[in-house]
Order: structure tokens, then sequence, then C-alpha cells
């Protein structure tokens, strides 16, 4: 049976479902890059570059393994701009009996394929995408009945099934999560490994020159692109990360240093979600560096928890709260994103590091973007759904699935507490604590008032007080809102003047760039 199976941006595997059972001298594997995929947000230049690269890549890998490959360039003058306009374009070049596809991976593009088999008339078939480790109905049988859905209880269960760092049925070492091993402040080292860089080819300079002409208003930098864009590639950048950072990374993972932005992460997830690098061979190769004594039990628990945990927890609350969820504000915040997100440009060292760092890279570690950037609009009350969309344009591993429960759930708080126990509100003090960023601030982390006061310090009891109908009850924020209330009302008066003053200068200066 003549068979099409459309392969999207983020569906670079060879051992993809769609094709497991599919015979080559009767499939027609179609690649489209398309207008809408690359403008339905703003995408950072250099992950649409990456993206594209990558399937540029992957066509020739597919190729060499025997697939006939039909790929449709953006700049194709016939390009329909669409996925199911290339489709429609793909039927007729090639009349399929039947198409068979991978799931797509967000709501968006799911509700396309669903309409394939009405609007062209013939079979399709989808199926699971097996790369990941927790089906849909596993998942869904996993929260059945939960009064509240936390990423820890799942993570173990992953850890039964996978059979990853255990001890027959005991976790390895005694404790299942060694988190409060891995919160130390990171102090200099000109040791420090550095990820491998990779020059572009002459298939991702094609790809440069058509992002530089085609997306100028987008943000983000394109220059000194050194993405791996291979599965040969990923695989090598993997292998410099077991060997020289993940030792450290455990203790190191949420501390921050100035002009250091990849302090000891691994810089894969682009890699895992596109699809160049398969999770468990990963979280397997981890865990041999535990069993052979190479690395220590609280780095190699704490990437696992990263990959099986975290990673497989949001793709299920994703697909199991439903497309509704992007629409999400608990807290009824409404105020617009500071135009410094797609500048940099502001006084507030942190941040402008933070920032600075995503629009050069379109990466930031997993603190930075949860404890700055973050942190900082969860505190002045920055509408969850722009937040979303920010996080969905600037990194390059940010697809939907992975990215919106993140921040919508876990940074903004705004599902009210189904992903996280609590909102992550901090002050100046936490960003003092774990990096180096105050010590060229203009702003003083330890001031709460006056000129000089780190403003992360007044909003975040601002923050407290103006939420405290629906946060006051919460357990884990008793000591907080203790120390509140024991504040004498001038001195609640005047932190909540000092917040109100710095938003509306941020109010004055908003808006997209």
């Amino acid at each position: 049976m003549k068979t099409l199976i459309p392969i999207l941006g983020d569906q670079l595997s060879l051992d993809l479902a769609s094709l497991a059972d599919a015979d080559p001298a009767d499939t027609i594997v179609l690649m489209m890059e398309v207008a809408d995929e690359t403008t339905y947000v703003r995408h950072h230049r250099r992950k649409i570059a990456y993206i594209l690269a990558c399937m540029r890549h992957h066509a020739d890998a597919l190729r060499a393994a025997g697939w006939t490959v039909d790929y449709v360039t953006l700049d194709d003058p016939d390009n329909a701009g669409s996925f199911t306009g290339e489709v429609a374009r793909a039927i007729q070049r090639h009349a399929p009996e039947r198409i068979v596809v991978t799931e797509a991976g967000e709501w968006r593009v799911a509700a396309m394929i669903d309409a394939w088999e009405t609007l062209f008339g013939i079979p399709v078939h989808i199926r699971a995408d097996t790369r990941f480790l927790c089906s849909h109905s596993e998942f869904e049988a996993w929260a059945e009945g939960r009064t509240a859905l936390r990423m820890e209880y799942f993570y173990r269960e992953m850890r039964r099934r996978t059979g990853l760092l255990m001890e027959g049925a005991k976790p390895a070492g005694g404790k299942w999560n060694y988190d409060h091993d891995n919160r130390r402040p990171a102090a200099r080292d000109l040791l420090m490994p550095r990820p491998l860089s990779f020059a572009p080819d002459a298939i991702t300079r094609d790809v440069l020159a058509l992002v530089e002409a085609r997306f100028a208003r987008h943000p983000g930098r394109l220059d000194a692109f050194d993405f791996a864009t291979t599965s040969a590639d990923a695989l090598r950048q993997q292998a410099h990360f077991l060997d020289h950072a993940l030792p450290r990374f455990g203790e190191a993972q949420d501390a921050m240093l100035t002009d250091e932005p990849w302090m000891y992460h691994s810089i894969l997830s682009p890699y895992l979600n596109s699809g160049l690098l398969d999770p468990l061979t990963l979280c397997r190769e981890v865990e041999a560096r535990y069993r052979s004594g190479a690395v220590p039990l609280n780095s190699a628990e704490g990437f696992i928890r990263q990959i099986i945990g975290w990673r497989e927890y949001m793709r299920g609350i994703y697909w199991r709260e439903g497309p509704d969820y992007v629409h999400r504000n608990h807290l009824n915040a409404r105020r617009p994103l500071p135009a410094f997100y797609w500048t940099g440009e502001t006084d507030m060292h942190c941040l402008a590091l933070a920032i600075g760092q995503t629009l050069d890279h379109a990466y930031a570690h997993h603190i930075q973007r949860l404890m700055i950037t973050g942190n900082f609009a969860l505190l002045i009350g920055a509408d969850p759904a722009a937040v979303h969309v920010w996080y969905l344009e600037v990194y390059t591993d940010a697809y939907e699935w992975v990215e919106l429960p993140n921040t919508l759930g876990m940074s903004q708080f705004g599902d009210g507490g189904l992903l996280a126990s609590k909102p992550y509100a901090a002050s100046g003090a936490y960003i003092n604590r774990m990096s180096d960023y105050c010590r060229t601030c203009r702003y003083d982390p330890k001031q709460r008032l006056g000129e000089d006061a780190c403003p992360f310090n007044a909003l975040y009891w601002d923050f407290l007080d103006r939420n405290a109908a629906k946060l006051g009850g919460n357990p884990r924020l008793a000591m907080p809102y203790r120390n509140w209330d024991r504040a004498e009302p001038e001195a609640q008066a005047a932190t909540r003047a000092q917040a109100a003053r710095f938003l509306e200068t941020l109010d004055q200066a908003s808006g997209a760039y």
C-alpha cells in the first residue's frame, strides 16, 4: 500500500513510530518547512535556524537509510505555508493510499492532523510517540483519583518502571531525591567545562542566510551559531557532557555566575526535544557513569529526575489538562511584560544577564528561567499567557508540550497549584545567595526601601500581600505570611508604596519590542 509519512520538525528520529513497520519501497516521507510554524509566535531566529538545519540534515540521514524523502523548503515558490496545505500538495504529487503519522507534540498541530482523514478522503493512521516513556493513558491512570498531582510521586513510579538507579525495590543510596545536596552556590572555576561548538556546514549556512533574510524582525542573534544539527554531533555533545560536566552537575545545578551561561548543564534539551537524542538511552548512560564510580549519586539522580521526572511529567500534564490550559490565570495577573524582555536593557543586573544570554544563545538554564525571568514576571503580576508566549519564542528547546506547563503552571502559578505546591516567588536574597549577579548591580539586595533597594524585595512582599486571599492559606507560605503580618502597618505601607512606584515606572516602559 503506497504510504505518505509526514515527519515534523520535532520528530527527527530514525526510529520514529510512523516508520517502524513501513516499507521504504512503497513509502514517501514528507518533510515540510512552512511559514505557519515559523511565525505563529515570533520564534528566536536561532531557534528557527536550528530546527530547519536539523530537518535538512535529517532528510539526508533518511535518504542514506533508504527512504524516499519529498522535502519542501521554506523558500519554495509553491510552498502552501501550512502542514495541511503541503500534505494536500503531496497527495496530488504521489497519490498515496494512506497517511501514517506520529502524533503531534501540541494541541494546535494535533487538531490539524485530526482533520486530514475527512479533508483528504484517505485513511490517516496516527501512531503514539514511543520516544516518550509514559503514554497518555498511562499518565491518566497514574493521575486518576489523586487530589494533587505531584511530580515526586510520578518520578518514583518512573524509576520503578525503568529500573533506573534502583537496587531491587529500593532507590540507590536509600533516598529517591538528592535535591537537598544540589543547592550550593557555585564558585568560579577556570577549569569549568564548555560545551562543544559546531561550525555550520554548507547546509546550515544556507539556512542561516534564509533566516537572516526572512526573519529580521524576530528576536535574537544568529551570529556564532554553533548548535549540533545532526544526530552524530548531538551524540558528541552528549558524550562531552557525560565526561566533563556531569560529575559536578548536581551540586551546582541551581547556581548562577556572571558570564558563565552554561555552568555544568548539559545543553542537550534542544536535541532531546527535536529527536536527535533518545532520553532513555541518555539516562542509562548517566546511570552507567554512576555505577562505574565516575559520577556521584546526587549528580546522576538530579539529571535523571529532569528527564524521566520533570520532562515526562510536564508532557503528561499538558495532554491531560487539554487545550484550554493555556488560558488559566489563577492570580488574575494582567500586566504586560516589560519591553526589556526583548532587549535585555535594564539596570537589574540579573535580568540583564539572563535576558541578554537568552537573546544571544536562545538558551538559559532552568534556574535562570524559573528564579530570574520567571520570578520577576510572577512578582510584577505579568499575564501568564504573555509570559508563556515569550518563553515559547525565545528558547530553542521550547515546544508547547513542555514549555507551557513549566511556564504557566510551575513558574507563574497560573493553574492555582495543580502542578506546583507553591508559587516560585523569591526576593533578592535568593538571587544573591545563588549567584554573583548582585555584586555589580546598581541595586542592593539587602535593602527593601529607597532608590538603591533591589526591586525584587518590595515586589516580593507586595506579591504576597495582594494575593493573600488566594495564597494566605498555603502551608508552604505560612512563614513569610507570619513575617509580613508581624510587620508594623507603616512598614507594610512603605513596602507597598515602594513596589507601586516601581511598577508605575515599569508600566510606562512596557510593551513588545
